[in-house]
């Protein structure tokens, strides 16, 4: 069994200031815990494999493709490949979400 305390992995911030934590990696599947602070956003961009976006806690906006919504804790979020996506904490409160990716973006088949 493996269990994964994702608030025991160290933070990074990534080049364009997302703090984020890899909870899993592997051929399939990657998983990433993404922490916004009020206000912060992750810019629109597009991947070439499947993404849904798990809402544990907070409030934000998430738009994908030409679709936006307000969207809050326990809410699952699906973005098919190739669609472009991006997500906005609202103000006063972290928003944090698990992106995840199927399969990872290096997977070859």
């Amino acid at each position: 069994m493996q269990i994964i305390r994702m608030n025991e992995i160290e933070t990074v911030t990534n080049a364009r200031g997302v703090t984020s934590r890899q909870l899993l990696n592997h051929d399939y599947t990657t998983i990433m815990n993404i922490i916004l602070q009020p206000g912060d956003s992750v810019p629109e961009h597009a991947v070439p494999v499947d993404v849904f976006f798990y809402v544990v806690s907070g409030k934000g906006n998430i738009k994908i493709g030409d679709e936006e919504a307000v969207v809050s804790a326990t809410d699952i979020i699906v973005c098919p490949p190739n669609t472009k996506m991006s997500l906005v904490a609202d103000q006063g409160v972290e928003f944090a979400v698990l992106n995840v990716k199927t399969p990872s973006l290096g997977f070859k088949r």
